[in-house]
């Protein structure tokens, strides 16, 4: 813990450095600023809670976490499961759930379970951040073409439904905005400027919006100042309301319907799921972002310390109003490309959303909801990952496309949650499987040169691979068949790598076997530490019945003397 700042201190960081993570914290503030605000937004929770995020986790894992250069906040992963815990438990649930979440990272960084998580199969990443992206992507139609629908919840099957039949209510006013935002996003790169180009984009979308509004007076979109309303100790107001973050207990926040949610141990059982969930999606993001981030910056993480930051910022933000926080990958391959090399740079970006708070609130309240929806369609198409997708599709094997195509299609139709757990486990068995091919037992012929005229009381198996539960009855079955004149059996076990109780279990079937028909059993070559896993369970030497050889040849000579 804290490892990223003491680092960052006893490096001695020069003015230079300084300066320029001073300069990189503040362009990451630029980009975070309407991200913090849209992201918020589609997890169905006011933009202020977005920025909460950004100041107190972005703060905090910054300081206590495993990477220099992470910077942290709310992420377009975490929309597709906070927002169904908003419409079930409101924001005081959601902020529950986030608490739980951080207390679940700590004890996965304390148990070591960072290098863990980092081997996820890469077809289920890219199966379940694609599905997330298209689940984003879609919540978005209805702001983005200004669609009148009245109640917009169900699964997601319900909610494209429910798009599609409002098509003929699109508001023309809405998506010309929309697409004159979306058409700045994706042209602005060719520009070749420092400048973001979300924020290019939202201040020309907002720019047009007044304009139309106010030279026109029929012409009208929503904006964050009309959709949002907030009430806070009697002050009353439209947008973002310019406070900083306060402490409050997230059970004295509201439920779904409005009334403090409370505390209960029924409760923490109902949002048990819902927070394991959050800790496995923000592990997976956090270490998956800092791997990313050690290949551009040239540093090194500390996976475990990086969950302990993550779970003390995700425990730290409920309290202040923060949602759910990740590592964000866009936001720090932005802070290492502008000079960000310590933790600092994450602090100024956490100060910078601090003062914007204060600052321009006002103004934040003009940016148009349909210019929101079009920065998120842009983050849900970059998050998709179509190219790897689409490649992982044409060259991976076929077991891993199958293991891609059902994490998509579950996380599309179900939750992430499933398609995680259902694609790991999917993944191990498919791996067990191609393991056990490559686990055989052949009987060596007689032609081979160790055999030196040896007679058929004696028989050679060469056995090779991991024995395990999933290999070692198929590879040690062929053992059990025996002839008439047979009086000895050497497995030749020098190139086997595994021992597990399955094993284990089937060796000593085998030997019980021999030792009824008074067949003697030789082991050849095993390793030691095997050795004694035998021994343990209670195979150990007998001179007539089994016994242990370090080279074949002496093996065949052992064998010789025991009939």
């Amino acid at each position: 813990m804290f490892s990223a700042l003491k680092k960052s201190i006893s490096s001695k960081p020069t003015f230079f450095d300084i300066q320029a993570n001073v300069l990189a914290g503040l362009a990451v503030g630029v980009i975070a600023l309407p991200l913090s605000m849209a992201l918020a937004i589609a997890s169905g929770v006011p933009p202020q809670h977005g920025l909460y995020t950004a100041i107190i986790s972005g703060l905090f894992i910054a300081v206590c976490g495993g990477s220099k250069v992470n910077i942290s906040g709310p992420t377009a992963a975490f929309v597709v499961v906070l927002l169904p815990i908003v419409h079930q438990f409101g924001i005081g649930g959601l902020l529950i759930s986030g608490f739980m979440a951080g207390i679940f990272l700590i004890l996965m960084g304390v148990g070591k379970l960072g290098k863990l998580i980092e081997i996820v199969p890469y077809p289920v990443i890219i199966g379940f951040t694609a599905g997330i992206g298209v689940v984003i992507g879609t919540l978005q139609i209805k702001d983005f073409l200004g669609l009148s629908i009245a109640t917009f919840e169900g699964d997601y099957l319900e909610k494209l439904s429910l798009i599609i039949h409002s098509l003929p209510t699109i508001n023309f006013q809405e998506f010309f905005i929309g697409g004159l935002t979306i058409v700045i996003l994706l042209l602005w790169p060719r520009v070749h400027s420092k400048v973001p180009g979300h924020l290019i984009a939202l201040l020309v979308g907002s720019i047009t919006a007044w304009g139309f509004q106010y030279f026109y007076a029929d012409f009208s979109v929503a904006t964050i100042g009309s959709r949002f309303h907030y009430d806070i100790n009697g002050i009353t107001g439209d947008g973002i309301p310019a406070i900083l973050p306060a402490f409050e207990w997230p059970w004295n926040l509201p439920n779904a319907d409005g009334q403090p949610i409370g505390i209960s141990f029924d409760l923490i059982k109902m949002l048990l799921p819902s927070a394991i969930t959050i800790a496995i999606l923000g592990s997976l993001e956090s270490l998956l972002c800092a791997v990313v981030a050690d290949g551009m910056s040239g540093k090194k993480h500390n996976p475990n310390d990086e969950l302990i930051g993550q779970g003390i910022g995700n425990m730290i933000a409920p309290l202040f109003g923060g949602i759910p926080a990740t590592a964000a990958i866009a936001r720090t391959a932005a802070n290492i490309k502008a000079g960000g090399t310590i933790p600092l740079a994450a602090v100024v970006h956490g100060l910078f959303i601090l003062g914007s708070i204060l600052a321009l609130t006002p103004l934040l309240a003009y940016i148009p909801m349909a210019s929101m929806a079009a920065l998120l369609l842009v983050v849900a198409w970059n998050m998709s990952e179509a190219k790897h997708f689409i490649r992982t599709v044409k060259v991976a094997p076929k077991d891993d496309v199958i293991v891609l195509i059902l994490c998509f299609v579950l996380t599309v139709l179900f939750d992430m949650t499933i398609a995680v757990a259902v694609g790991i486990g999917l993944a191990a068995m498919l791996f067990i499987r191609r393991s056990i091919t490559l686990t055989d037992t052949s009987r060596v012929e007689k032609d081979h040169e160790v055999y030196d005229d040896l007679s058929d009381s004696i028989v050679i198996y060469d056995i090779n691979g991991s024995l395990f539960f999933g290999s070692a009855q198929k590879a040690l079955q062929s053992i059990s068949i025996v002839t008439p004149n047979l009086r000895v059996i050497i497995l030749d076990m020098s190139e086997v790598t595994m021992l597990d109780m399955s094993a284990i279990i089937a060796i000593e079937s085998i030997k019980e076997s021999l030792d009824k028909q008074q067949i003697g059993l030789v082991i050849n070559n095993l390793q030691p530490r095997m050795v004694l896993k035998l021994r343990r369970a209670g195979i150990r030497f007998k001179p007539r019945k089994l016994q242990f050889s370090r080279t074949l040849k002496d093996g065949i000579t052992i064998a010789r003397n025991m009939h």
